[in-house]
């Protein structure tokens, strides 16, 4: 299982307040895929469009249930991971965190 103090910590980079228990409940919601936390699937890929891809397909229409265009859905997948434009290894725990704020969706997590 991933490391709850790790994920936090980096998610609190971006928002200091960020509450323990959604970021609790986005590492729930990866599960498994955060056992290695440098591995592949811990991060976002964020030069892969497949990746973008998923992202939105999975997360933003899937999880979240966001409406809207592809392309709307990108303009917040981009403006986020141009948000965290200075990490190379950019968490997926952050990238999500980030996204469901910016989508008022935090409240999916917990």
């Amino acid at each position: 299982m991933a490391d709850l103090e790790l994920e936090l910590a980096d998610v609190r980079r971006y928002r200091s307040d960020a509450a323990e228990s959604t970021v609790q409940g986005i590492v729930k919601h990866y599960g498994i895929a955060l056992a290695n936390p440098q591995g592949d699937s811990a991060l976002v890929a964020a030069s892969d469009d497949a990746e973008r891809d998923r992202v939105r397909e999975k997360l933003l229409k899937g999880k979240l249930a966001c409406s809207g265009t592809d392309a709307e859905l990108d303009a917040h997948i981009d403006a986020v991971l141009t948000a965290m434009a200075g990490d190379n290894r950019k968490r997926r725990v952050t990238a999500t965190y980030l996204l469901a704020e910016r989508l008022d969706k935090l409240s999916v997590f917990g």
